[in-house]
């Protein structure tokens, strides 16, 4: 009868057993492996081979001759070994492991000293130097019962179990329900249970299923959310096709297909299947053998269980295979050393794909390569927390970090040289590099600098590479570097990997993320709020009032409107309630500020669906609202100190029944690692870096944690595909385009302009005599012309020196003295600069007026209800996400385009025609049509914006009389005659039109030949223009008959010579 070639010995075992093979696995039969075990069920090493390895391979050293172990010695090895007290399965791998490592010491006697001699179980320098096998059906005896477990196959380093394979059937996925591949990390799981045989997973480096087309692999207590598929880089296609169509030896022919007394695992009824398809030429390899090929060549099988397995804080974890060739691709670059130098680079791997394990395991092999000597790892982070989660993750690893504490403490570890790893803020180098002139020019000392991006610029990355000025610097960056974004790259030496986030969701070591947007609906109450903004801002001048007005019309002031926050927040308690709340996830709110972010915890406390909790940073109370400084004392009361607010908080929301709801700022919307954390809602606006920052904190695996959810009620969708496009473009980032040395000449160039810079800075106060006398120094920047040659001076040398302050060649070649001159003269003139915008009215202090206008926007801005207006979309659904964003962005990025460039017309319309001027609230409705059209509804969106613009373009070409045009100043004039002109009927259109077309130019003419140098400031000369016109208007009653009104004739002259005054400023 002929088999079903689908059946698991057929499709995968005896397949996977002919590549073991190929790769230099030698075949045991069950019969056999039992025997080597004497005979015994419940034992699992394979002490047979073991002990023959030993007394072959176990020597040891001293005084120049080389030695064996004793029997006894042997004996003993053996013993501790097989008989290590179980301890839980976990921690009895890792004493395992460290044996199998580390080895263990034994006393022998030579010559009459008797003292230690380390013994090794694994050769694991050199690899060939040991034995390896294979079985199948390795029957072991339950640990409390004598029935007995098979696992498919096994494979053992001397003796020892390394690896257990479960084999499935490819066909048996859609019939099952449930992939095979499950189904095997299921079996393989029950078997590391504690009454079924965890005693042979307690030597176990590697655990993998497969179903032939479908392999993940793990390690021993891996939760089947977080095992793992391996792609290779650089695969050796023809290396695997041999592999495959490897003919096994006519020894383990004979041995695999003999008959055996189990019929269970016979498989001679298999041979004549294979024999056909052997004879049929070669067969196409399958992602079983690309993946035992990969994982389990002998070579990269030691290689990958000795330097890539981490205990942290009792779970046994495996690097994932971009881990793995980061690290690898690191060592082959920083262990050839140029010039007394080594060469770094940047590890960009996607937030949330285990960065900071990824940084542990660099530094285990960067100590354990026989290359290197005496290596020191400095780990450098930009923030607290960041450096405290660096250092638990190494502690709880089990390796020792010391965390520097102070600059001064830093020094200390840097000075004393015998600290192997240290962690440290880089704010701490300042200390290190000024007050302790630290220099360290050991080439052996590593910096792992995470969020390399933000970490390696400004004074303090300068002084840390004056510390270490030979330092191998490596980089590790979730955030996306594109080709215009070399800086980071450069800097450090170039790319070294990269892992990009689609990758990672497609590889399962994040959650994909689904993305809806939502919007509060705004209602306003027009002529209460216009009525009140009049009489709050009686006292400001024109111009004043309509800056005022821009500030308080954007979208980010009206989404602070207390009720579109309430009515959020309640959206936001009744979805989590209905989908989160129970299941012991959690959700984080990110809001735009202090005060929005405590008025939702108020909002929270008052509706009662969710318990939640803010979370800052400590305020500068000084600057800080009422409200701000009222929480942040009551926080103080309750925790004692900023150190246990935030601690006690986050340890709440870590845990099932603590704080379900985090409400943030900016703090904990990057490198805050929560895997319970499974929506974040957004009402803040985020955009590229910090946008996709913000999205991974929902994107770490947890079990029974599909996906992510990002609620978006600040609709950042268009900024979201944006971002997703930026991160993908990585993909096309060459290596070569980053050119150091075109950097660093670049950066020496700008440093050299600095002194000419500082002395231009300086030349604009030549004429004053007394350089220490801030009154002189602010006279003289009385005219404009002069204030704008001083603010171009400052740019350009504010630019430089932070160019400068951000290079080690900088502080090398400046003496501390100039230095120090540099900075006490740019806070000097930004402080000038302050004042003098001040004093000449550039800029008004708006604060005791916006606080106003806020309590008015909250009484008469209402929100009625939230509205779906995106439906849950996989944004690394590239189809789905696309057509999605093409709804939504497809006639609203128009929209968007006419009403960004609707906003320049209207603000430029604001200075130069006053009759057109948009008044306060539809500055506001404009705002909210933003947020109801442009969302709900692109199409009217749309064909709103088409007709304000086509009004606005009309307005300024078509209804503006041709002798006006391309004359701004007296199209504005225009405006104001024409008005003025409507009152006098006696005249018809076309007479009162000439009449404004000829009086605005002539007002304009007047006006220009009397402007002198900052005539604005010049109460002499405006008199002088006041008298022109009053004159010019008193005329025209007997040369065209047009007899005005005093009070008219005022108006024209007022607001005529105020629109002058404005656009001299322009």
């Amino acid at each position: 009868m002929s088999l079903s070639p689908y059946l698991e010995d057929l499709d995968s075992k005896i397949p996977a057993i002919q590549v073991l093979e190929a790769l230099g696995w030698t075949y045991l039969p069950p019969d056999e492996a039992l025997a080597l075990r004497g005979g015994r069920l419940d034992q699992v090493v394979l002490t047979g081979i073991l002990r023959s390895w030993l007394e072959e391979h176990a020597r040891f050293e001293t005084r120049g001759n080389t030695y064996p172990f004793s029997p006894y010695s042997l004996d003993e090895a053996l013993r501790r070994l097989t008989t290590v007290p179980f301890d839980g399965l976990i921690h009895t791998n890792e004493t395992i492991y460290n044996l199998l490592t580390l080895g263990t010491s034994l006393d022998e006697t030579i010559q009459g000293e008797r003292k230690g001699r380390s013994l090794a179980f694994i050769d694991w320098v050199h690899w060939e130097r040991n034995v390896f096998h294979v079985t199948d059906e390795f029957a072991v005896e339950r640990s409390r019962a004598k029935t007995t477990r098979r696992p498919d196959l096994v494979l053992f380093v001397n003796g020892i179990p390394f690896v257990v394979i479960e084999c499935k059937r490819r066909d048996k996925d859609q019939a099952g329900g449930r992939p095979q591949v499950k189904v095997a990390i299921e079996q393989l799981t029950d078997y590391q249970q504690p009454d079924q045989i965890p005693h042979l997973f307690q030597f176990v480096q590697v655990i993998l299923a497969t179903s032939v087309n479908d392999v993940l692999f793990g390690t021993v207590g891996t939760p089947e959310k977080f095992w793992s598929r391996w792609r290779e880089q650089d695969e050796d296609t023809a290396a695997v096709r041999t592999a495959a169509n490897h003919r096994f030896s006519a020894e383990t022919h004979a041995k695999l297909f003999a008959p055996r007394e189990d019929e269970v695992t016979t498989y001679s009824a298999a041979l004549p299947y294979f024999e056909d398809l052997w004879s049929g030429g070669e067969r196409m390899p399958t992602e079983q053998d690309r993946v035992l090929w990969a994982m389990l060549r002998p070579s990269r099988l030691l290689d990958y269980a000795y330097g890539y397995v981490l205990f942290d804080a009792g779970v046994r974890k495996i690097a994932r295979y971009q881990q793995f060739f980061a690290v690898q691709e690191t060592l082959r670059r920083v262990i050839v050393l140029r010039e007394g130098r080594r060469q770094g680079g940047v590890i960009w791997h996607t937030t949330g794909s285990g960065k900071s394990l990824t940084m542990v395991m660099l530094a285990k092999a960067l100590a354990l390569h026989p290359a290197l000597t005496n290596v020191r790892i400095v780990l450098v982070t930009d923030r607290i927390d960041l450096d405290k989660q660096l250092w638990g993750t190494f502690q709880a690893c089990g390796k020792t970090a010391k965390r520097a504490k102070s600059g001064q403490h830093l020094a200390e570890l840097i000075e004393a040289g015998s600290v192997p790893v240290i962690t440290t803020v880089i704010d701490k180098f300042e200390t290190a590099a000024k007050r302790y002139k630290l220099s360290d020019p050991d080439p052996n000392t590593f910096l792992l600098v995470d969020e390399g991006h933000r970490s390696n610029y400004a004074e303090t990355a300068a002084l840390m590479r004056q510390v270490f000025p030979n330092g191998c610097y490596l980089a590790f960056t979730g955030t996306p570097l594109t080709k215009k974004e070399k800086n980071t790259a450069a800097r450090f030496g170039g790319f070294i990997h990269s892992y990009p986030m689609r990758e990672a969701v497609a590889d399962g070591a994040v959650v994909p993320l689904l993305y809806e947007g939502r919007v509060a609906e705004l209602e306003l109450q027009e002529d209460t709020l216009q009525r009140w903004f009049e009489r709050v801002t009686r006292n400001l001048s024109e111009a004043q009032a309509a800056d005022l007005k821009r500030r308080m019309a954007s979208e980010g002031e009206l989404s602070r409107a207390e009720q579109r926050l309430r009515m959020i927040a309640y959206d936001i308690g009744e979805h989590y309630r209905q989908n989160i709340q129970g299941t012991g996830f959690k959700a984080q709110l990110a809001a735009d500020s202090r005060e929005s972010a405590i008025r939702y915890q108020r909002f929270f406390e008052e509706f009662g669906v969710v318990e939640s909790a803010v979370i800052m940073s400590k305020p500068d109370l000084r600057a800080e609202s009422q409200a701000v400084k009222d929480f942040w004392q009551a926080m103080m009361d309750r925790h004692g100190s900023e150190k246990h607010y935030n601690d006690d908080t986050l340890a709440s929301f870590s845990r099932a029944d603590g704080v379900e709801l985090l409400i943030v700022i900016d703090r904990l919307l990057t490198g805050f690692d929560e895997p319970r954390n499974r929506v974040l809602y957004i009402d803040k606006p985020l955009q590229e870096h910090s946008l996709l920052q913000a999205i991974a904190r929902v994107n770490r695996l947890y079990e029974e944690k599909e996906h992510g959810l990002l609620i978006d009620y600040r609709g950042v969708l268009g900024k979201l595909n944006e971002a997703m496009c930026t991160y993908d473009s990585l993909a096309e980032f060459d290596p070569k385009d980053v050119d150091l040395t075109e950097v660093l000449t670049d950066v020496a160039a700008e440093i050299a302009r600095l002194p000419q810079l500082h002395s231009d800075l300086w030349g604009i106060f030549k004429e004053v005599k007394n350089k220490q006398d801030k009154e002189a120094l602010e006279r003289h920047l009385g005219p404009e012309d002069v204030r704008t040659d001083f603010y171009a001076a400052l740019r350009a040398y504010l630019k430089t020196l932070a160019v400068a302050l951000g290079s080690e060649i900088f502080f090398a070649q400046t003496p501390e003295d100039r230095i120090a001159q540099y900075k006490r003269d740019l806070k000097f003139f930004v402080q000038l600069r302050r004042s003098v915008q001040q004093r000449y009215a550039e800029k008004v202090d708006y604060s005791a007026y916006e606080q106003q206008i806020r309590k008015l926007m909250d009484a008469h801005i209402q929100s009625p209800d939230v509205s779906v207006i995106t439906q849950q979309v996989d944004i690394f659904n590239v189809n789905a996400f696309q057509a999605e964003v093409e709804r939504v962005e497809g006639n609203a990025a128009k929209a968007d385009t006419i009403a960004s460039r609707l906003k320049r017309t209207i603000t430029e319309r604001m200075d130069e025609d006053p009759v057109r001027y948009q008044r306060f609230v539809d500055l506001v409705q404009q705002a909210i049509d933003d947020y109801r059209a442009g969302r709900i509804d692109e199409v009217e969106y749309l064909k709103r914006m088409e007709g304000f613009h086509a009004a606005i373009v009309q307005g300024q070409e078509d209804a503006i009389p041709a002798p006006l045009r391309g004359r701004r100043t007296a199209q504005a004039f225009f405006g104001v005659v024409g008005e003025v002109l409507e009152r006098y009927p006696q005249h018809d259109v076309d007479t009162r039109t000439q009449l404004a077309v000829d009086m605005a130019t002539s007002i304009e003419d007047l006006i220009a030949v009397r402007s002198i140098r900052d005539w604005v400031h010049n109460a002499d000369v405006q008199q002088q223009m006041s008298n022109a016109i009053d004159d010019y208007l008193f005329e025209l009653r007997d040369t065209v008959g047009l007899d005005l009104e005093t009070v008219d004739m005022d108006a024209i002259m007022e607001r005529c010579l105020d629109i002058a005054r404005k656009r001299a400023h322009l």
